[in-house]
């Protein structure tokens, strides 16, 4: 007898507030088979790239398409490859964007890309972290190439932070601060300026106004390192302004009109982008990688030298909660992470 299992999944590009946007169905119960983990969902949590894909997809899908690509959960069975976990492993991650997501009671992920959960936190504040935790990892010790252990030679650099307050921006900024960086984060409403305050920011600039006059009010003429995380395309000319030559600018947003490399040319500036599911998606040898990120991560936030950005949580993992989180993630007005449990 085939096993089932409830989903919540899309086929159309329908306004959130559209009852048919997401809706509750079944599907298969699916079996795991070579390096992949069944994971029994516990929690999950909701990031822009669940409503950026499910507002980007035209026509009518053939199948509902499983969204969700932050969670937390238990193993409950192994495919035969797999060496890293085993049934009864409490872990988390962020998934790969090429199969089925976490809005579910069941998912497959490869254990390459999986992280033994925190123990020391409840199951909200772990699920809040994965996603947002690999790519704050990548960005800056990836692509900027900094040292979490070497505090004492990142003390002479300066990190600026567009969107301070968001998923990434709230571990970035923990991150930095780990590693000895000066950080300078933007923040608009009061709310947010509190919050990035708090996460250990030095000094927060308005993004709602012209950054540049700002940070030279600040005493800073440029800043060694810039990561952006919101509107590319309005902060470029600015971000190459402010950056220092021979300095290095990674965004995880996307540009919607050609960038002006020019910019930053004649300051010999390094500009990169992350995005987190790289390894996954083009089946890297790095895949690794992400597996000891999310190890070093849950080690951190035992210890308490990295807290959860957990900002909020609702219950219960099915159309109705998801289309009312989606709906606010809408609104670009989110601090931290927004966790549904089971």
């Amino acid at each position: 007898m085939v096993e089932k299992m409830k989903a919540v999944g899309f086929q159309t590009a329908l306004p959130i507030s559209d009852p048919k946007s997401l809706f509750d169905f079944e599907t298969t119960k699916p079996q795991a088979t070579g390096h992949d983990l069944l994971i029994k969902i516990q929690a999950i949590s909701v990031n822009p790239i669940d409503t950026a894909i499910r507002r980007s997809t035209s026509g009518k899908l053939r199948e509902p398409k499983i969204l969700g690509w932050d969670a937390l959960g238990m193993v409950e069975a192994v495919g035969r490859q797999v060496s890293l976990f085993k049934p009864g492993d409490q872990v988390f991650y962020a998934g790969d964007v090429r199969r089925a997501g976490s809005n579910a009671e069941y998912q497959l992920v490869d254990e390459r890309i999986v992280g033994p959960a925190p123990q020391k936190l409840t199951i909200a504040q772990a699920a809040a972290m994965p996603l947002t935790a690999l790519t704050a990892w990548e960005s800056l010790f990836e692509k900027l190439q900094l040292n979490l252990t070497a505090s004492s030679k990142n003390a002479r650099q300066t990190l600026l932070i567009i969107n301070g307050a968001g998923g990434v921006g709230s571990i970035a900024i923990q991150l930095a601060k780990l590693a000895g960086l000066r950080v300078i984060a933007t923040a608009s409403r009061p709310a947010t300026i509190a919050w990035v305050k708090d996460l250990g920011a030095d000094a927060v600039l308005n993004h709602r106004q012209p950054l540049i006059p700002q940070l030279r009010k600040s005493g800073a003429q440029y800043v060694d390192l810039i990561l952006g995380l919101n509107d590319l395309d309005g902060h470029w000319a600015e971000m190459a302004e402010m950056i220092k030559p021979n300095g290095h600018i990674v965004s995880i947003t996307a540009n919607h009109q050609p960038l002006d490399l020019s910019l930053i040319k004649a300051k010999s500036a390094t500009f990169s982008w992350e995005w987190m599911y790289t390894k996954s998606y083009y089946q890297l040898p790095t895949m690794i990688t992400q597996h000891q990120i999310l190890e070093k991560v849950s080690q951190l936030l035992d210890e308490g030298a990295l807290r959860s950005t957990l900002r909020e949580t609702m219950q219960q993992i099915n159309a109705a909660t998801l289309r009312k989180a989606h709906q606010q993630i809408e609104t670009n007005h989110s601090i931290g992470k927004l966790v549904i449990t089971a």
